[in-house]
């Protein structure tokens, strides 16, 4: 018998060590998530970080309490300690405050859902998004520039940084689904049912997107590429893909900063 008891200090100790472990580590990245490159992206991790870090908060302040009840009332003898039936301060406070705590992180979450789903009023640009068995269709709608993909190319989709950018989803046969994971999201295509997403990219570069749902036979030839670039690159690229016969089959010359990117 004490042999076991001597063991649990020793447990204890090497819980405490490996829960402190694994949050170091927990706050020191993201998950494996991937590195967010729009706005949206980034509201999204800063709320993560927030519950992330709220959960740290409250299994330190659970591990300290522990800690203090072991080593502060310990058994010292055979007396038996004093009684109490009720603690109003203590159980209002442990009652109110994980109410309080739930209702902050409920109203973050809406608003950062919110982020994602609402659409701006007046968005820089508009790219109507078409998937269908087995590639993707790119119409920059008010530019009058078609990108089709074909099986021997991956199409780019070649996006202006800083400018607010509303993809419009359409199917044109089964469901598909737009996924790039850098941007944190990802939204379906349905047959006769329009969808949509704001996207403002923060920084150039390069990222493959790809169809998230399972589409038929060929459904792993879904894939494209997201170009961003500067906005003067952007519009010096509309207007050489403007001239050219439309609509345009990938591959096509890029700008400059996107065949670095792919380099």
């Amino acid at each position: 018998m004490s042999g076991s008891i001597g063991r649990r200090p020793v447990t204890a100790l090497v819980l405490l060590v490996s829960s402190a472990a694994f949050l170091l580590v927990s706050c020191s990245s993201t998950g494996g998530a991937p590195d967010q490159v729009t706005e949206q992206g980034r509201n999204f991790t800063q709320t993560w970080r927030v519950f992330l870090f709220g959960a740290v908060a409250v299994t330190a302040l659970i591990w300290l309490l522990v800690l203090v009840a072991a080593i502060r009332f310990r058994r010292r003898g055979d007396r038996v300690p004093d009684q109490r039936q009720y603690n109003i301060p203590l159980e209002v406070l442990y009652t109110v405050v994980p109410v309080i705590i739930v209702a902050a992180l409920f109203t973050l979450t809406v608003v950062t859902q919110r982020g994602f789903t609402d659409l701006d009023s007046d968005p820089d640009l508009r790219v109507e998004v078409t998937g269908f068995q087995w590639q993707w269709r790119f119409d920059y709608v008010d530019q009058g520039v078609t990108v089709n993909g074909t099986d021997a190319a991956i199409p780019p989709l070649v996006l202006p940084v800083g400018r607010t950018v509303r993809i419009e989803l359409r199917a044109d046969d089964v469901i598909h689904s737009f996924w790039v994971p850098e941007f944190l999201e990802k939204r379906d295509l349905i047959p006769g049912f329009d969808n949509a997403i704001d996207v403002t990219i923060t920084k150039p570069g390069r990222w493959r997107g790809r169809c998230a749902e399972y589409c038929g036979l060929d459904h792993w030839k879904m894939t494209f590429d997201v170009y961003a670039v500067p906005a003067a690159e952007y519009d010096a690229w509309i207007a050489q893909t403007r001239s050219l016969p439309q609509p345009v089959l990938a591959p096509l010359e890029l700008p400059p900063s996107t065949t670095e990117a792919s380099s």
